[in-house]
């Protein structure tokens, strides 16, 4: 089942639309901005449980410092300075954390309006957006198209970037998720079949190297609470390097529910929402540090600017592309 409503208006008078998905035990929530995954719920033991964080104004997805529920890019994570070189040319793009970049800019994808299309018979929504050239600096006319569908307990994106030439693409999708609905994150048990990861200097921006997580507290092979791998309570912002054949990623919380994460992304940024203020979210929902974690598959940070790290390079011939798959439901006993 599928609903849409007008839920605000943007500065130009524009609707912000909510768009609805229902299927089984899971309601969806999304808005046209940014194409956020708004509200999750996930019917369990008699409870409607909102599994990710959200704003309560929809009108702060305007701005959305958190990036809740968006889909980040151009470029998702960090580009160092802004800049990087392609086909023997210098790219200087915005500067919106210091000097360097994150997220697609000062109005990357994720704060974009988009264009929303239902479709009735697949129960999912198709997203679209025409990024001119020279939008945030980066270079090419890009179409963007997300195709977001719910069947059962599973939440699919399929993301697509057609440019008309050359250039960099890197979408992540960045929710937050807190499978008890409320609390600290940090009694998940989270599962990451990654060996390695990428180092990063002061700035968060990798150094290049791909280092072994053995010893680290970036080490989630086997399995372990959040809090018992980063007993400092230092918090963790960090690039995990993602095994080559469908990699493991799974968090599981202490009323049972389990979050299974299947994508053919390289790496994985691991946040677990330590720089988040405290606030009020949707349905008043307290929101503060810890509130969420994100899984955001994606390239490596910083890619462009690596040779080392695979290129997100994407062309008219070899368009960007990207398919997540979120299943949450009850563990199986």
């Amino acid at each position: 089942m599928i609903t849409r409503k007008t839920v605000a208006r943007a500065e130009n008078g524009v609707g912000i639309d909510e768009i609805t998905l229902v299927d089984g035990a899971s309601e969806v929530k999304f808005l046209t901005v940014g194409a956020v995954t708004r509200d999750w719920r996930v019917s369990h033991l008699g409870q409607e449980i909102p599994v990710v964080l959200g704003h309560e104004n929809p009108e702060a997805y305007l701005q959305n410092p958190y990036y809740f529920g968006a889909i980040a890019g151009r470029v998702a994570n960090r580009v160092a300075g802004g800049r990087f070189e392609l086909q023997g040319k210098a790219f200087q793009c915005s500067q919106n954390e210091g000097q360097n970049m994150l997220h697609g800019g000062h109005v990357g994808l994720a704060k974009r309006l988009f264009t929303a299309e239902i479709d009735t018979v697949q129960n999912r929504v198709l997203f679209t957006y025409h990024s001119p050239d020279g939008e945030e600096g980066f270079p090419a006319a890009v179409d963007f198209t997300y195709a977001i569908s719910l069947q059962g307990s599973a939440l699919t994106y399929e993301m697509t970037g057609t440019p008309d030439r050359p250039t960099p693409i890197n979408l992540a999708q960045h929710s937050y998720y807190n499978l008890m609905g409320q609390g600290d994150i940090r009694g998940h048990h989270l599962t990451v079949d990654a060996a390695k990861y990428t180092p990063t200097d002061s700035e968060n921006i990798p150094t290049g190297e791909v280092l072994p997580v053995t010893d680290t507290r970036y080490d989630f092979q086997a399995g372990g609470l959040i809090s018992s791998v980063d007993s400092a309570k230092q918090g963790m912002d960090i690039n995990l390097v993602l095994g080559d054949e469908n990699p493991s990623v799974t968090l599981v919380a202490p009323n049972g529910l389990r979050l299974e994460l299947t994508t053919q992304e390289p790496g994985l940024q691991l946040y677990t929402g330590h720089y988040v203020n405290e606030m009020t979210g949707q349905n008043g929902q307290k929101i503060g540090p810890y509130s969420g974690v994100c899984l955001e598959a994606q390239h490596f940070p910083n890619a462009v600017n690596q040779m080392g790290f695979d290129q997100p390079i994407a062309t008219p011939d070899s368009p960007y592309f990207q398919k997540l798959v979120v299943d949450i439901h009850r563990k199986p006993i």
